[in-house]
């Protein structure tokens, strides 16, 4: 079990092995359809549409609620190990989740059929006003981690050399849309929650 957990890799790995256990216990008790139609498809794409949102809204909060608030506490000399090291990684998978989130969001909607009722508010299905109010907050909320806060983050932490007048101005500006994000992230998750629960 060590050689399993000492490694992320391996724990993933595990992870994947262990979801498809259970999916061959559901399927073997009957409680999940096993024909790989549209259902399946749908069911396939949402585990992965939940799965980076999950990554998304985690690292974004981890960001807003521990990093930003305490990266006045560390000493000078120890902020390059958040700034070269770990902001790095945290936000090569924060903006790589955000765009999955969205892709496979997308897809799912496709796939159910409320795609084009969703993003234009219609009503032909009673939750697409509430899943398409969630679905342009977070494409909104994408748009800002790609166009926004990416550009400046690569700037505030040195990946891009700028003066050090607009390294400050950039580290403001990622940090100003990562609240945005933050202030969004609440409403978007009711309008997704609310199109299952509230429909």
């Amino acid at each position: 079990m060590g050689a399993i957990l000492s490694s992320l890799r391996n724990t993933v790995i595990a992870s994947i092995v262990l979801a498809l256990v259970l999916f061959g216990l559901m399927v073997s008790l009957g409680i999940t359809n096993t024909e790989f139609g549209m259902a399946f498809w749908a069911y396939a794409f949402r585990l992965l549409h939940v799965a980076a949102g999950v990554m998304w809204i985690g690292l974004l909060w981890y960001f807003n609620f521990v990093q930003i608030p305490n990266m006045g506490k560390i000493p000078d000399e120890q902020k390059p190990a958040i700034g070269k090291v770990i902001a790095p990684a945290a936000l090569f998978y924060f903006r790589w989740a955000a765009m999955v989130t969205l892709i496979s969001g997308l897809i799912v909607a496709y796939l159910q059929g409320y795609l084009v009722d969703a993003l234009l508010l219609g009503s032909q299905t009673g939750a697409a006003p509430v899943i398409g109010i969630g679905m342009w907050i977070a494409i909104i909320m994408w748009f800002n981690v790609w166009f926004v806060i990416w550009p400046n983050q690569k700037k505030a932490l040195g990946i891009v050399v700028v003066e050090a007048d607009v390294k400050a101005k950039a580290a403001r500006t990622a940090m100003l849309f990562s609240r945005t994000n933050t202030l969004l992230s609440i409403p978007m998750l009711l309008c997704m929650v609310g199109q299952s629960h509230m429909g």
